[in-house]
């Protein structure tokens, strides 16, 4: 059976097409017991509306209750998306390969550009854009340019832009059965276009973007899902469970892992029941018995709840040494290796908040060897949605709590906050380097509330334009990193100036920081940070400088969407040794 469409050996579902003639379909895919069949990749909901009329998107995005996290759109062709964006060779290949995943490329500049609906990706440097992949949008887009005959059309621009999204209320799981479209969409989607071909299993989009000349995974899903990750070596049959954000699960099986597609949050009983089907699916048609289960440290995550009722022997596994793992398993390095860990949360073995972490990962065994200087996260989980919060940490530990008033006076109680840093009542200390880009946003005015999880450092990273070095931006004793200096300097820059100077120094930091520790001239790089491709390519460059090789996670996502891998290539390394 297929993970994605649910087709058994020998079954040929191509739907009336031809076999071969297109990316959506012909994929070829080997069973367990050794048999190739193949099927086509068709299915699915979206919800769409054009993308070039402002009035439109504005009301999908509050139908759907996104906030201001960006949407993506499809045109018809490569030609038509060179006239909207920016396209390189490693772009188009992304576009035009068989996964069709949405790439993150960068706008056209200038009168002459065509115009999408500013409301499409608010305040970002970057769209996202693919291509079609099932024979009903090039219908739409047929229709869209007049009927017209052959496929010559297809060889040039249409002047016509989609928005497709995801077919779902917000933070809910994607809907798959024709009934519950229309019991689901029905308040949303004023038409709703349904087929007699049932959905199996429901899957997102892919989403990737091109970091140091080469393609890395942001959502690994439609397109990538059930394609294996060699391992360079058999290990136990294991499942991994993830984490709470971004959750994607695991299975191990002879040399290779299998990873779902994204599921999502885990953060309603929806999801929840989604995440449970995939894992007994993925067991189900994998044929493994799993001899253990790797979860998160942490032990409200859902996920490890999940573990915890199997009654399987479980493995928990400390979240940023499954982030450094994961990269590991992907480039099949067995032996230590040194990573930085980038993100914004995940717990430490002594129940502490960790995101900024320097670590040295040999297989099951993983010594910390730094951190970030930690910063207080006034009212806890708070601070993470709203990054003044961590700005007024900042202006506290550099003794300038005066400003946090006038600064701050219209998102919250100021005088409450000083209140808690100074007594340090819920005020929790974390490592995370993505609170440490809270706070620069926070000083720099760019976004004081997010209106979704890493919203505020997106946005800096789009103000990007020349990366610059503050000397003496940062501090480093016994290991840990602090960028103290470097957030003092941001105070009364304009944003587009703080953006530049914050990304430049930090990539500057790290290197200084690690290359101490480096081993075997390689590092690995990981965690919801590396996401952010300024960053990514400054530290790719400034350790290629002193002749050390980054591994970049790229065929798995370095967000959460990796732990998975992570958890379970050290539960195998627990039960080999």
């Amino acid at each position: 059976m297929c993970t994605v469409c649910g087709c058994g050996p020998g079954e040929t579902r191509i739907d009336g097409l031809d076999p071969g003639t297109g990316p959506e379909h012909d994929h070829e895919h080997v069973s367990s017991n050794g048999t190739v069949f193949r099927h086509s990749r068709l299915g699915g909901f979206h919800l769409a509306c054009d993308a070039g009329t402002p009035g439109t998107v504005t009301r999908l995005r509050a139908l759907k209750q996104r906030n201001g996290k960006p949407f993506a759109m499809m045109v018809a062709s490569l030609a038509e998306a060179r006239r909207i964006a920016e396209i390189g060779p490693a772009e188009a290949s992304l576009l035009t390969g068989p996964e069709r995943p949405v790439v993150l490329v960068r706008p056209r500049s200038g009168t002459a550009a065509p115009r999408v609906a500013p409301d499409l990706a608010p305040d970002l440097a970057w769209l996202g854009l693919m291509l079609p992949y099932t024979p009903l949008h090039y219908l739409l887009f047929h229709e869209a340019a007049g009927r017209p005959a052959g496929t010559a059309w297809l060889d040039g621009p249409q002047g016509f832009a989609l928005v497709m999204t995801s077919a779902n209320p917000g933070g809910e799981p994607l809907v798959t059965g024709n009934a519950e479209a229309a019991e689901r969409l029905g308040d949303i989607a004023d038409c709703i276009v349904t087929h007699n071909r049932d959905i199996v299993t429901r899957s997102d989009d892919s989403v990737a973007r091109v970091v140091g000349g080469a393609p890395m995974l942001i959502r690994r899903a439609r397109g990538y899902v059930p394609a294996g990750i060699p391992l360079g070596r058999p290990v136990p049959q294991v499942l991994a469970l993830g984490g709470h954000l971004k959750n994607t699960v695991c299975v191990t099986r002879g040399t290779q892992a299998f990873l779902s597609q994204h599921l999502g949050d885990l953060e309603n009983a929806a999801t929840l029941r989604f995440f449970e089907e995939t894992v007994a699916h993925l067991l189900d048609i994998l044929e493994v018995d799993p001899v253990a289960v790797a979860h998160d440290l942490h032990p409200d995550f859902l996920s490890t709840r999940h573990a915890e009722s199997l009654g399987l022997p479980g493995i928990p596994v400390q979240h940023h040494h499954a982030h450094v793992a994961a990269v590991a398993a992907e480039y099949g390095r067995s032996g230590p290796i040194v990573g930085l860990a980038l993100d914004g949360f995940g717990l430490g073995e002594d129940g502490d908040s960790r995101g900024g972490e320097l670590l040295r990962v040999d297989g099951a065994r993983c010594d910390r060897l730094g951190h970030f200087a930690p910063l207080a996260q006034p009212g806890g989980d708070a601070a993470a949605r709203q990054p003044w919060r961590m700005a007024a940490a900042a202006l506290h530990r550099l003794g300038r709590t005066d400003e946090i008033a006038h600064r701050f006076a219209r998102f919250g109680n100021p005088a409450l906050l000083v209140q808690m840093l100074d007594q340090e009542i819920n005020c929790p200390p974390t490592t995370s380097c993505g609170r440490w880009f809270d706070a620069a946003c926070g000083l720099l005015g760019v976004r004081n509330v997010s209106g979704f999880e890493g919203e505020a450092a997106m946005v800096l990273e789009s103000l990007v334009t020349h990366p610059a070095v503050l000397p003496g931006g940062w501090t480093t004793d016994g290991g840990i990193l602090d960028l103290l200096p470097l957030l003092d300097a941001l105070r009364g820059l304009p944003p587009a100036a703080g953006a530049d100077l914050f990304h430049g120094t930090l990539a500057a930091a790290l290197v200084d920081w690690a290359l101490p520790s480096v081993e075997g001239a390689e590092i690995v790089l990981s965690g919801g940070c590396v996401m952010n491709a300024v960053l990514t390519e400054g530290l790719i460059e400034g350790f290629a400088r002193h002749g050390v090789k980054v591994l970049v996670p790229r065929r798995v996502p370095a967000n959460d969407g990796g732990l998975s891998l992570g958890q379970a290539w050290v539960a195998a390394h627990h039960l080999i040794h």
